[in-house]
């Protein structure tokens, strides 16, 4: 009497037609995914310049360096937005690099885990507090700081600056932690090693080692910063004037967009707040191309210099 024997291949053939299925399904699952990003990304900037499209016809590019916003005249410009966006951001960008950096080092290479890990979460719940609860922390302590306080100090580009410090400070520090993180530590010791001192280590190994990674995320913070609209909104004042001191009202692109575009009295307004929609989302495109651009010029340079 025989017997059947199993083929022992024919689960090893099952598993990598199980694989191969898998993975085919991964491939499919991701590539939609990817188009369908590019597509949304591509319908958006399609239809905000469609809708923009009389309003450019009609300004043409000097809208860009026109500093007027009267809607009773019918004069639009994009000027004064452009450079409150601008100074604002930048601020933000001057005060909450350092500071996250600093923040990050703290984390990975000075304090104790049991102390880091509370101390990384409190930063990163920054992250999650909704924008216009601190537009309204930015209302109460800056009124009633003796440097803002009286009319009209208490709104003004500065203190939107600082709402978009504290705002881009979470997601900045929280990139840079992982970054120094995952330096390697033989790089470091051997640096200590050597005799240097825990800054000269940190100095020499650790921020080269993360210095394209820190670029991104310095630029990922100010892309974040100019799209910010409800806290600055209700702390920069929503002034129609370039100024030189940073104290007076001032606006900021996205801050006009969400504060003017319910309550415009004409569609030459609306599609003049879509023009300065499409200048914001134009300019954050480039932010976002040259922070792809540093970090390859980064990465193309270290593999020159280790190859």
């Amino acid at each position: 009497m025989s017997t059947l024997t199993p083929d022992p291949a024919a689960p090893v053939a099952i598993e990598r037609r199980g694989i191969r299925l898998g993975d085919l399904l991964f491939k499919g699952v991701a590539g939609v995914a990817a188009l369908g990003v590019t597509a949304v990304l591509g319908f958006l900037t399609y239809k905000i310049f469609a809708l923009a499209w009389p309003a450019m016809q009609k300004y043409g590019l000097s809208f860009i360096w026109t500093e007027a916003w009267n809607p009773n005249t019918n004069v639009y410009g994009a000027l004064t937005f452009i450079y409150g966006t601008i100074v604002t951001s930048f601020i933000a960008l001057l005060l909450a690099t350092p500071l996250s950096i600093a923040i990050a080092l703290f984390l990975t290479e000075l304090a104790p885990r049991r102390l880091a890990s509370p101390i990384a979460t409190m930063v990163e719940l920054l992250a999650a507090i909704p924008s216009v609860v601190l537009g309204l922390w930015g209302i109460l302590v800056f009124g009633f700081l003796p440097i803002f306080s009286g009319d009209p100090s208490q709104a003004g580009l500065l203190p939107a600056a600082l709402v978009l410090t504290i705002m881009i400070i979470p997601i900045t520090s929280a990139i840079c932690r992982e970054l120094f993180s995952r330096v390697p530590h033989d790089l470091t010791d051997g640096s200590l090693a050597l005799g240097s001192t825990r800054w000269e280590a940190i100095r020499r190994v650790a921020l080269p080692y993360a210095a394209p990674g820190i670029s991104a995320a310095v630029l990922l913070g100010l892309g974040r910063a100019f799209g910010e609209a409800i806290a600055v909104t209700q702390v920069i004042g929503s002034g129609n004037a370039i100024n030189r001191s940073l104290f007076p009202p001032g606006d900021t692109l996205a801050s006009r967009i969400a504060s003017t575009y319910q309550g415009a009295s004409n569609n030459i307004e609306v599609q003049s707040l879509l023009y300065l929609g499409a200048i914001l989302l134009v300019v954050s495109l480039i932010t976002n191309v040259s922070a792809q651009a540093i970090v390859n010029r980064f990465q193309k340079a270290r593999r020159m210099s280790t190859g």
